[in-house]
């Protein structure tokens, strides 16, 4: 009864929300009739230039046609004639955006490490819509999100049209060990004590059942906690905590619903035993040896950086315990995410985004290129390399039969990667999200 009412709970906020928070996508848009917030017919972008992430080619005076919610053509020799005709002028469009690690559920705050037992399911859930406005406002149309519940409902809220935000594909809760870093530690005991349903889980048949449990109830992936993490109560930052067989039957339960797990990791040994079991990403990766990205090369296991926070994140926000664990591992992950990129070990775009400010998430972008990445390359993380990851082959690239996903930068962000922190213009399924013009955003403001 408690889960069901705090279900209910969940819903009449993200409603409530939505109320107050769509996007003015409505029967008109300047003048034009819509359709459940996309155009009634055949849309037609034109801009100055288009990047083909697949090739590296960049095309000059670009033409996509979009159509009930997909791309139709791109560059075609005949446009059709349609009252939905927009020159978005000198931009640069490219494929929505993908973060692949996302927390949209809360923001880093000095109250975040009691927030486990005074922050309802609601307030996560108020807060999940208006960061995930936030990010798809900054260019980011899909998002891997590891958060509970409530992104799962957002997930479908999003595929209705209720709520402008990305899509989501969510994890539900973590998966972890008893007084782990995926288990709320500090508290008296008998306060927020958690089972499988809420993913604490010791040995493998535990592990199964978490595996079941989250699947059941939404998770179209499942997150683990292979290590110990800097942003808890629990004791050395990288120390290993699920084993090798734990985690082998974590990846064989989900393997058989067709769901993938990702791994947060931090010190060698629980890295190591992560990509052993199969995980698809490892999150982090703040101490990788050779072994381990010859490994993760052979195998194809996606290293997800979230390496931007290093530069952001407000440690004066943590209890003393958290910053000396941050403070420790923070330089290690840099290191090693440079030579990540020097090996050719798979890099899928991830951003850790509410331990610094949603809508911030581009700032990754240049750490990749300043790590040495070409700006190509660091496109690439946040388009065909994550949509393999997440498993979404329906976006990702500009493309016909492709998902209508289209955002729009200034300039050239192969000369400067930095235009991907001013997105000008958002679509998202063939619904305008964003359209800046003249430094005003006139979606936003009912033109």
């Amino acid at each position: 009864m408690n889960r069901l009412l705090d279900r209910c709970r969940v819903l009449s906020a993200l409603s409530l929300m939505a109320a107050a928070l769509a996007s003015p996508l409505g029967a008109q848009q300047g003048g034009h009739a819509m359709q459940g917030g996309m155009y009634d017919g055949p849309t037609v972008l034109r801009a100055a230039r288009l990047l083909d992430v697949d090739t590296g080619t960049m095309h000059a005076d670009a033409v996509i046609v979009v159509e009930d919610g997909v791309i139709t053509a791109v560059n075609p020799g005949n446009v059709p004639e349609t009252m939905h005709d927009m020159d978005l002028g000198d931009v640069t469009l490219l494929p929505g955006f993908i973060d692949a690690h996302t927390h949209l559920g809360g923001e880093i705050s000095a109250s975040s490490f009691t927030a486990a037992v005074t922050m309802t399911e609601a307030r996560g859930a108020y807060n999940a819509v208006l960061y995930g406005g936030r990010t798809v406002r900054a260019g980011f149309t899909t998002v891997r999100d590891f958060g509970r519940g409530v992104t799962v409902e957002l997930g479908h809220a999003v595929e209705r049209g209720d709520i402008v935000g990305p899509r989501v594909v969510p994890s539900r809760n973590s998966l972890g060990i008893t007084g782990g870093h995926c288990d709320a530690t500090g508290f008296s005991p008998g306060i927020l004590e958690g089972g499988p349903e809420e993913g604490i889980a010791d040995g493998p048949w535990e592990v199964v059942e978490a595996v079941r449990y989250q699947i059941k109830h939404g998770a179209k992936v499942i997150k683990t906690c292979a290590t110990a993490g800097v942003l808890s109560m629990e004791g050395p930052v990288g120390a290993q905590q699920y084993t090798l067989e734990e985690l082998t039957a974590m990846v064989e339960e989900a393997a058989r619903h067709g769901i993938k797990v990702a791994a947060h990791a931090h010190g060698s040994d629980g890295i190591m035993a992560a990509v052993q079991a199969g995980v698809a990403s490892i999150e982090h990766g703040s101490i990788l040896t050779d072994e381990i990205m010859d490994l993760m090369i052979e195998k194809g296991t996606y290293l997800v950086p979230t390496t931007y926070l290093v530069d952001v994140i407000d440690m004066d926000a943590l209890p003393p315990l958290v910053r000396g664990k941050a403070e420790e591992i923070l330089p290690h992950a840099r290191a090693s995410i440079e030579r990540a990129i020097e090996r050719g070990v798979p890099i899928a775009f991830g951003t850790d985004a509410g331990v610094f400010p949603h809508g911030d998430n581009a700032g990754e972008f240049g750490v990749y290129v300043g790590m040495g990445m070409s700006e190509l390359d660091a496109l690439r993380t946040a388009t065909i390399h994550a949509a393999d990851l997440l498993g979404t082959a329906d976006r990702g690239h500009l493309a016909e039969g492709m998902l209508a996903d289209i955002i729009a930068v200034p300039g050239n962000p192969l000369d400067d990667i930095e235009v991907t922190k001013d997105v000008r213009f958002v679509m998202l399924g063939g619904r305008v999200i964003k359209h800046v013009m003249g430094g005003r955003d006139m979606h936003s403001m009912g033109h």
